[in-house]
């Protein structure tokens, strides 16, 4: 890969006035993270200085994957084990997490963004605000029609919420409209977008929304 396009990996110090901004990711295994974390890393890496910090419990497989998709150069994706429960590691105890993040801006101290992706979890994990200025939370059509009613923190209290998969809607008798409805009562006026992430379907009202709300407005 030709990492011309990325920023300097020789900065000692952070130059930059602002701290950078910490995303979390978080859903279901299965529902799409990697791959949004994959599209994201992709189309923001030739404006914005990433690093991404990926989440598994025994292994090391979505740093893998999303290395050999070329998201970003391999030094810039920092894969953790936890040993556990997954929504332990970003909330109850981070230090983990924490850990990784001080380690990577070791070496990038300019990074504009540090994406953290959560180990699959089910509708109650939340990211602990130590760990994360804005959450995305990503769950998929596949999983059923009635997912955004079941509520649950991911749901109701993540920054963006994420439905993903749109284009599988017919295969599984999932009508959009009913997600859209139930999505919006449950969340009130909290955002959330339909996305088939396979075809960057959604992803650019992911982009704007990590901008507005992580005050992009002016690079930095």
């Amino acid at each position: 890969m030709n990492t011309a396009t990325f920023a300097s990996q020789t900065r000692a110090a952070r130059t930059k006035s602002l701290p950078p901004l910490r995303v979390g990711v978080g859903g279901p295994v299965g529902s799409g993270k990697t791959t949004l974390l994959e599209m994201l890393c992709k189309k923001m890496s030739p404006e914005y200085d990433l690093v991404a910090i990926t989440n598994d419990i025994y292994t090391k497989e979505d740093q893998r994957l999303l290395t050999i998709s070329g998201a970003l150069p391999p030094e810039r994706i920092m894969g953790v084990e936890t040993g556990g429960c997954p929504h332990t590691a970003i909330r109850e105890d981070a230090s983990i997490n924490l850990e990784a993040i001080d380690r990577m801006l070791v070496k990038f101290p300019d990074a504009d963004i540090v994406f953290i992706e959560s180990g699959g979890d089910n509708l109650a994990a939340t990211f602990s605000p130590e760990l994360s200025d804005l959450t995305i939370y990503v769950i998929d059509v596949a999983a059923g029609e009635k997912i955004p009613r079941k509520g649950g923190p991911g749901i109701t209290k993540s920054d963006l919420l994420i439905i993903n998969k749109i284009d599988l809607a017919p295969y599984v008798g999932a009508s959009l409209d009913i997600m859209e409805q139930d999505a919006r009562r449950m969340r009130l006026d909290r955002p959330f977008v339909m996305c088939d992430l396979k075809k960057n379907i959604g992803l650019d009202q992911v982009i704007s929304f990590i901008e507005k709300n992580g005050l992009f407005s002016n690079k930095h």
